[in-house]
């Protein structure tokens, strides 16, 4: 699934054709994806101008003019390309077509359709089911070692494990908690209690660094994630740990070679002397 930064280089590269555009047509092919696309979607998009494109976690926030606001997820496989000119027929898999007065058209692509098109007014975005229990931005400026403190505070659980909990960070994933884990030298299976002093600090920085680095590389692709250009993502060619098992450590001369071992479900690769 895309994390904070293949999101916020999708929205990136949305911006210069959505912010400021007339939506002039909207279409919808197919209804049926994670959540329905609401009755109305159309008539209420159509003709309204994009005033600001934002992004909360790993969920795309498009402002609209009349107040409302279109919120996308992206789920396993959604991707928005842009099409300057004559766009291309539509695909199978070519759910929502957004035409602008600017000629340009911008097609949201899910061929596993567990992503998602909302549409609700933005003044209630804060209630929303997706959004309500969201923890703070890790880019935000207000997240610090202080702030990571507290949102770990009394938690039992393996660190690695709570980071990918969205109520408790916004937006991290099992890419990055696995690379900043690495980057700050702690065991993913340290309770999370216990991430304090300058373990805490060296973690809140390798969040942020880790991410940020992402983004500027276009976010990871793995599968499914391209930029709206169709670019693919280059972070991959970054990673330290992640899907490095038995490979040779990066960053010391250890013998015992990147570990897997699955948490909650998910792998997390890590060096077990490095990492304390």
């Amino acid at each position: 699934m895309p994390e904070l930064p293949e999101v916020e280089t999708v929205r990136r590269g949305l911006e210069p054709a959505l912010v400021g555009r007339v939506l002039s047509r909207v279409s919808v092919r197919r209804r049926k994806l994670r959540i329905p696309v609401p009755d109305g979607f159309e008539a209420a998009l159509n003709n309204r101008r994009v005033t600001a494109l934002t992004r909360r976690a790993k969920f795309l926030l498009v402002h609209l003019d009349d107040g409302n606001c279109v919120i996308a997820h992206l789920g396993m496989s959604g991707r928005f390309l842009i099409y300057a000119g004559a766009p291309p027929e539509p695909g199978p898999h070519d759910h929502v077509i957004l035409e602008t007065d600017a000629g340009v058209s911008v097609y949201f692509n899910d061929p596993r359709r567990f992503g998602f098109l909302d549409l609700v007014p933005a003044h209630s975005l804060d209630r929303h089911r997706f959004l309500r229990r969201l923890g703070p931005e890790p880019l935000g400026n207000a997240f610090d070692a202080v702030l990571l403190g507290e949102r770990l505070a009394g938690r039992s659980g393996p660190v690695k494990t709570v980071l990918l909990d969205q109520s408790v960070v916004a937006g991290i994933g099992n890419i990055y908690a696995c690379e900043a884990l690495f980057r700050a030298g702690i065991s993913p299976r340290r309770k999370a209690s216990n991430v304090t002093g300058m373990r805490l600090k060296r973690l809140a920085a390798a969040i942020r660094d880790v991410l940020s680095e992402a983004i500027e590389a276009g976010g990871s692709s793995l599968r499914d994630h391209r930029q709206p250009s169709g670019e693919l993502g280059y972070f991959q060619h970054q990673f330290a740990v992640y899907g490095k098992e038995g490979e040779p450590c990066p960053n010391c001369d250890c013998t015992r070679k990147i570990s897997r071992v699955a948490q909650a479900g998910r792998s997390t690769f890590y060096c077990a002397r490095r990492q304390r």
